[in-house]
C-alpha cells in the first residue's frame, strides 16, 4: 500500500499538541454589564467577555457553540519582533506557528458550516498562516486575501529608501465554501461617473417622449446661473455640488451606450433591432431586474441604478474588491474613548468584515479582543459576540468601552452608520481554576476551589455530557443522550447504595457514577458503569496549566542564547571576568 503523499507545512514542534482541559467558565455578576432599560424588543444581554487564556476558553466553548459561530474575526500577534504595550509580539516562527494551529483547530470546530473566519495579518506570517489554514480549512475553502490599506507613506515612513509598507491583509476560509453565501457588499466610488453627462428634461412625460440635455445645462438651470462661466462662478465647490446635484437627481441623470449585440439575446436583441427604426424610446418590462431602455440602438443607463446604501445613505457603489483601501486608519485612536496604541483596528473594518459574512442575531467571535472592537461593533450591528482577552485591559479598556456602547454613549466609529442608540448587555466570565490540585503529599485532589455544583458541571464537561441537573431526580446530573445520564458524588458508595441506584435507573437507561471510592462489585450492575474521581480523570488533561500564552523571554530562541552565553564563559572564563553579572 503507498502512502499519499501531500504538500505541507512542518515547524519544529509540530507533533507536539497541548492536552487541554476543558474549563468551565463562571460568571462575575459584578462585572457583567446591562442596559438600565429596553431600547429595543431585539436586545441582545446574552453576550460573552471571557478573561484569560484564550487556548483555554476556546476549550471552555467547544462543548456549548460547536458549529454555532457564524464568524470568526480574528488579529493575533503579527510576530513583528517588536514588544508592544499590551502584547509580547516577537515570536519565533515556529512558537508562532504552533500559537495560532492551537487556536484554528479549535476554532474551526467551533465555526458552522456556512460560516466564515477572517485572520488579520501583516506580511511578517502571511505566507505561513496562508500554507497552515490551507492545511486545516482546506485549500478548496479559501475565499481570498484582502489587501487592507493602513497607512500612508507619510512621515518617518518615506524617509527610509525602499518599498514603504503602508498595508496588512485578512486571511478569509470558509468552514465549507460550498454552503457559503456572502452578502453583497458595495463601497462608495470617491469619484462621480463623468460618463453620465445627459440629463433627462421631462422625465415626468411618458417614457417614449423623453427630452435630453447636458447635464450642465440642468445644473446650471438648477442654480439659476448661465452655463458660461459657470465653473468660474461656483469656484472651488463647483465638483461637491455637482455630485449632489447628480445623486439628488439620479433617476434623470443618464449616458448613452452601445450594447454589445453579440452578448444579448432574446428580447433585449429585438428591442435594439427595433429602436433603429424609431426615433422614440422603446422599453423592455423585466420582472427581476430594472427595466431596460433603447434609443437608436443604444441603451439609456440610469445613475440611480449606481446608488447603493451605505451606512444609511445612498452614494454611487461599486462591488467589494479584495484591496479595501478606503478605510484608513488615522483617526481611531479617538474610537471607543481609549487608547491601544499599535493594537487598535478601524470599527469601519470589522462593519465590513461582518456585512459580508453575517446577518442580525447571527452570532460572531474574536479569541483576540484586544482593544474590544470586534465585540463593539458587533454589538452596534445587532450580532451577538464572544469576545475573550488575557491581558489586564480586558479591565481597564474593553468593559469601559462597552458600557458606553451599551449605555449610548459612544457616538464614534461605526455608532453612525449602524443607527445605534443604545441597549442591550454582556456577561463577564471568567475561566475556573484547574479541576485537580495536589495536596501536600503530592496525590491529585480536588481543588478546594470547586463548590459541588461546579465540581457536577466540571465533570460533566470532561466526561462529555452536558450538564443539566434534574428538579426531581438526584442521580441525573447530566446526559449525553436521551437514555445515558451522569451521577457525580463526593461520597463513598457501598453495595446497598448501588443496588438503589440500578433500580432507580431501569432497564431503558444507562449511568455514569462517578465517586471517590465505592464498596462491592458494580460490575454486576448492566446499567451502571461506575468510576473513581480524580483517577478515572487523570490522564485526560494538562492539570494546573493555566497560561498557554507566549511570554517573549521564555521563547526557545532566548533560551538558546543564554546557553550559548553559558558556554562560552565555561571556556573562555577570562573573557568575562570584567564584565557584570
Amino acid at each position: 500500500m503507498t502512502n499519499k503523499k501531500r504538500l505541507e507545512l512542518t515547524w519544529i514542534g509540530k507533533d507536539k499538541r497541548p492536552k487541554l482541559e476543558p474549563r468551565i467558565l463562571l460568571e462575575d455578576v459584578a462585572r457583567s454589564y446591562h442596559a438600565k432599560h429596553l431600547v429595543t424588543d431585539n436586545d441582545i444581554f446574552d453576550n460573552r467577555l471571557i478573561f484569560g487564556d484564550n487556548l483555554l476558553a476556546l476549550k471552555a466553548l467547544e462543548q456549548e457553540f460547536s458549529g454555532k459561530v457564524k464568524c470568526v474575526y480574528i488579529d493575533p500577534p503579527f510576530n513583528t519582533q517588536q514588544a508592544f504595550e499590551h502584547y509580547d509580539d516577537g515570536l519565533e516562527h515556529s512558537i508562532w506557528l504552533g500559537l495560532i494551529r492551537d487556536r484554528i483547530d479549535i476554532i474551526r470546530n467551533l465555526i458552522s458550516e456556512d460560516g466564515t473566519l477572517f485572520v488579520h495579518i501583516d506580511d511578517n506570517e502571511l505566507g505561513y498562516l496562508i500554507v497552515l489554514l490551507d492545511e486545516i480549512f482546506g485549500r478548496q475553502n479559501r475565499i481570498t486575501v484582502v489587501s487592507f490599506k493602513q497607512g500612508a507613506a507619510t512621515g518617518h515612513k518615506a524617509i527610509n529608501p525602499g518599498v514603504v509598507s503602508t498595508s496588512n491583509f485578512i486571511v478569509l476560509y470558509a468552514k465549507n465554501k460550498t454552503l457559503w453565501k456572502p452578502n453583497r457588499v458595495f463601497t462608495a466610488r470617491n469619484k462621480r461617473d463623468t460618463r453620465y453627462g445627459q440629463f433627462i428634461d421631462n422625465f415626468d412625460a411618458p417614457y417614449a417622449q423623453w427630452r435630453f440635455i447636458t447635464l450642465t445645462q440642468a445644473f446650471a438651470r438648477s442654480l439659476n446661473l448661465p452655463i458660461r462661466g459657470l465653473k468660474k462662478a461656483v469656484g472651488d465647490s463647483y465638483e461637491a455640488l455637482l455630485s449632489d446635484f447628480v445623486v439628488a437627481n439620479a433617476p434623470r441623470v443618464v449616458r448613452l451606450a452601445r450594447p454589445d449585440y453579440d452578448a444579448v439575446s432574446g428580447d433585449a436583441r429585438s428591442m435594439i433591432d427595433a429602436s433603429h427604426k424609431t426615433s422614440e424610446i422603446l422599453r423592455l418590462e423585466r420582472e427581476e431586474f430594472s427595466d431596460m431602455f433603447f434609443v437608436a440602438g443604444e441603451r439609456i443607463l440610469f445613475y440611480s441604478d449606481k446608488l447603493k446604501l451605505i451606512d444609511g445613505k445612498y452614494v454611487a457603489g461599486e462591488p467589494l474588491t479584495t484591496i479595501w483601501d478606503d478605510l484608513l486608519s488615522n483617526n481611531i485612536h479617538n474610537e471607543g474613548g481609549i487608547e491601544f496604541p499599535k493594537g487598535k483596528k478601524p470599527e469601519a473594518l470589522i462593519k465590513r468584515c461582518f456585512e459580508l459574512a453575517t446577518i442580525d442575531g447571527d452570532l460572531v467571535l474574536d479569541s483576540f479582543a484586544g482593544s474590544g472592537t470586534t465585540g463593539a461593533v458587533a454589538h452596534k450591528m445587532g450580532r451577538r459576540w464572544i469576545m475573550v482577552e488575557l491581558g489586564e485591559h480586558c479591565h481597564t479598556h474593553i468593559i469601559p468601552r462597552l458600557q458606553k456602547v451599551i449605555d449610548g454613549e459612544d457616538k464614534g466609529g461605526v455608532t453612525e452608520a449602524t443607527g445605534w442608540k443604545g441597549g442591550g448587555g454582556f456577561r463577564y466570565y471568567r475561566i475556573a481554576p484547574s479541576l485537580l490540585d495536589k495536596d501536600k503529599w503530592g496525590n491529585w485532589v480536588i481543588s478546594k476551589e470547586y463548590n459541588a455544583a461546579q465540581l457536577t458541571e466540571a465533570l460533566c464537561k470532561l466526561e462529555g455530557f452536558t450538564y443539566a441537573p434534574s428538579d426531581t431526580l438526584y442521580w441525573q446530573q447530566g446526559h449525553s443522550t436521551e437514555r445515558d445520564f451522569i451521577y457525580i458524588t463526593t461520597q463513598t458508595l457501598g453495595a446497598d447504595q448501588l443496588h438503589a441506584l440500578s433500580e432507580d435507573v431501569g432497564t431503558e437507561r444507562s449511568l455514569l457514577v462517578l465517586c471517590s471510592a465505592f464498596r462491592g462489585n458494580p460490575e454486576r450492575f448492566t446499567n451502571l458503569t461506575v468510576k473513581r474521581i480524580p483517577s478515572t480523570v487523570l490522564s485526560k488533561c494538562e492539570w494546573r496549566h493555566d497560561d498557554y500564552s507566549l511570554i517573549l523571554q521564555n521563547l526557545p530562541m532566548a533560551q538558546r542564547e543564554e546557553e550559548t552565553l553559558k558556554k562560552k564563559k565555561s571556556a573562555h572564563p577570562s573573557l568575562f571576568d570584567n564584565q557584570d553579572a
